[in-house]
């Protein structure tokens, strides 16, 4: 409505042109909602499904378009696909690994023929990776299932042919290793072909039929008996042999021990005569070394003697010596004593007459650990009061100390 109010006003129009321009509004809004709906069904497409596609690790993408049948490889991450005209296909680079399981018993459904005709069944392991630089050229050719339908039908029409050139012996045992190989140069280069890098061809268990088992089981024993018999009578005829050398060996060895024997009895028989020549000259210088040695020995004991007296001489000399030497020293230090106690007794005498007391203390000094306390009147005259318990004894000194004073010089 405001679209219609702004038209009129605008050209400035009748109210009967109106419902002209009403219309005219109209079939515009019409126009946008399908323009809009167009818009809206085109981005659910786009959600539902995205023009981009995604390469995972260890795989490599080849975009395919339909309108010019042209390959593009890619590498890991995204990638632009435009719906309809792109088709992208993804191809692992890891080594892929192809069992004929059918084949692996010789019982099962699509077992191996040798040249005897007979079935067998043989676990194989087919190993292979594809081409990265020939893998643009081929993809547009390759099957989605590769394995199931590329690998297996070139395998299965190798395979059997190389099987038919060999018997079950050589394939159970003996040529194994030449079966391996000749799959392996057949089968590279038909892979090559459709960008398959062929990496090992791998052999393992051998089903043999049970008739032809259990008869292989019985040659194999008649073998083994053979071979066993063989060995017996070998093994017999090398203990004869042995018997016989060891028999001679002995022969010649106690022959030899006996000329031995003989040669030492001999040589040991010179031995003692040209011994007996170097004895007795030998003996003679030992009773003559005997001889001498008990003359040196009589010597000796003499001189030791002779030696042990001289040396008794000596030490009684010196043992005179030393104890005269004592007996002078001894006069010498008690001549010292007399004088230092003379030298004393001459000083103390001196020092009791300058000072008379000191007998007095001397006698305190003796009696003070024998007598504690001493009761006594003080004498008249005020002298000493130990004088009335000394009484004679103090007399007795003071008369040696005057005598002593008198023979001074």
């Amino acid at each position: 409505m405001r679209l219609a109010v702004q038209a009129q006003n605008q050209l400035g129009v009748t109210v009967s042109d109106r419902t002209q321009v009403l219309q005219q509004v109209r079939s515009l809004l019409s126009v946008k909602v399908i323009v809009l709906a167009a818009l809206a069904a085109g981005g659910y497409a786009l959600y539902k499904h995205p023009p981009i596609e995604n390469v995972n690790h260890q795989e490599v993408g080849v975009r395919l378009n339909r309108l010019t049948g042209s390959t593009t490889p890619l590498g890991e991450g995204v990638v632009l696909m435009v719906p309809g005209v792109h088709e992208l296909r993804r191809y692992s680079l890891q080594d892929q690994m192809y069992r004929p399981e059918r084949s692996a018993k010789a019982n099962g459904e699509a077992p191996f023929q040798s040249s005897e005709g007979l079935s067998i069944g043989v676990e194989l392991t087919i190993r292979y990776a594809l081409d990265p630089a020939k893998l643009a050229q081929v993809a547009g050719k390759l099957p989605s299932d590769i394995n199931t339908d590329l690998v297996e039908p070139l395998v299965q029409g190798v395979i059997y042919k190389v099987f038919t050139n060999y018997t079950v012996r050589e394939i159970f045992s003996s040529k194994r290793q030449e079966l391996q190989e000749t799959m392996v140069s057949e089968l590279k280069p038909l892979l090559a072909a459709d960008g398959i890098v062929l990496r090992s061809v791998m052999m393992g268990n051998v089903d043999l039929p049970a008739d032809y088992r259990a008869g292989m089981d019985k040659l194999l024993a008649v073998e083994l008996e053979t071979e066993q018999m063989q060995y017996t009578l070998q093994l017999k005829e090398k203990q004869v042999k042995e018997s016989e050398l060891v028999a001679e060996a002995e022969k010649v060895k106690r022959e030899k021990q006996a000329e031995a024997a003989a040669s030492e009895q001999i040589i040991a028989a010179k031995a003692q005569e040209e011994a007996m020549k170097h004895v007795l000259p030998f003996k003679q210088k030992q009773i003559e070394q005997r001889q001498l040695e008990a003359e040196a020995d009589k010597t000796s004991r003499i001189k030791i003697a002779e030696g042990t007296a001289e040396a008794r001489r000596i030490e009684a000399g010196g043992e005179a010596d030393s104890r005269k030497k004592l007996a002078d020293a001894e006069t010498y230090r008690l001549d010292q004593i007399g004088k230092v106690t003379s030298t004393q007794l001459e000083r103390d005498g001196e020092l009791i007459t300058k000072h008379p007391l000191l007998i007095q203390k001397t006698m305190a000094d003796k009696l003070s650990d024998k007598i504690s306390v001493i009761i006594a009147a003080p004498p008249a005259n005020g002298g000493f009061i130990g004088n009335s318990l000394l009484g004679n004894a103090t007399k007795v000194a003071q008369n040696g100390a005057a005598g002593s004073g008198e023979g001074q010089p």
